[in-house]
């Protein structure tokens, strides 16, 4: 079943398009990168498909439903800006979670929060760059949702932290999940992905299978993106 159908979408701020007639599909039970240098469309594209941005052009689906409340509930959505209270306990933010979302497994977080040996009455304020953006991961993939929306959740991370938060994201995934993560650090995500999508100005540069794309260009993904990314400025 497709799970993100999006046909002719257009985003723009101001005279601005910040999407330019995207058009594209996913399946379900994959892991997707959203490749693109910062301000090519990424978070803009992830708000809409998580149903928080309501005004655009053309059409979007997911898994059958426009995005608004019905799509909410299939989706959980990791915004590029922390979303926790610096004065809450990582306890007290699994509680809000719980009341908010019918789907919070609370069996998955605890693991996850062993997983990254992080306890549950440690205070954010207290936390580093890196543990706070573990806990937030653990809030966002610890619900049995269907389609998973992730805004650079390596960004601004050290390497090992980095391995750490993108193993945790496919610890507990169910087989027909998909997992949207947007992203310019693509070394570091192409390990768990099995398909890409490359954008530029709004726009969809290269989208294919990862195991197709090396077959075909003989290169990395990251060698690919930079130079699929010099096509474009000819």
């Amino acid at each position: 079943m497709t799970a993100i159908e999006v046909q002719s979408l257009t985003k723009r701020y101001g005279r601005f398009p910040a999407l330019n007639n995207l058009t594209f599909s996913l399946g379900q039970g994959q892991v997707v990168g959203l490749m693109g240098e910062n301000g090519c469309g990424k978070t803009t594209l992830l708000k809409v498909l998580a149903g928080v941005m309501l005004q655009y052009d053309g059409e979007v689906s997911i898994l059958g439903h426009r995005p608004g409340p019905e799509s909410k509930a299939l989706v959980s959505f990791l915004p590029d800006q922390s979303f926790l209270a610096d004065g809450d306990r990582i306890r007290r933010c699994a509680d809000m979670y719980a009341d908010f979302f019918g789907d919070f497994n609370r069996e998955k977080f605890d693991d996850l929060l062993k997983f990254f040996r992080l306890e549950p009455a440690m205070k954010l304020s207290q936390l580093s760059k890196g543990m706070r953006e573990k806990a937030q991961i653990a809030l966002a993939m610890s619900r049995d949702a269907r389609v998973f929306l992730l805004d650079e959740p390596i960004s601004g991370v050290d390497p090992a932290a980095r391995d750490v938060i993108l193993r945790a994201v496919v610890r507990h995934l169910e087989p027909d999940s998909l997992v949207l993560i947007s992203t310019h650090l693509i070394s570091d995500v192409e390990p768990i992905l099995d398909r890409v999508l490359m954008m530029r100005y709004g726009q969809v540069l290269l989208e294919g299978g990862v195991d197709d794309l090396r077959e075909q260009h003989g290169k990395s993904m990251d060698q690919l993106f930079r130079e699929v990314y010099r096509w474009s400025e000819n």
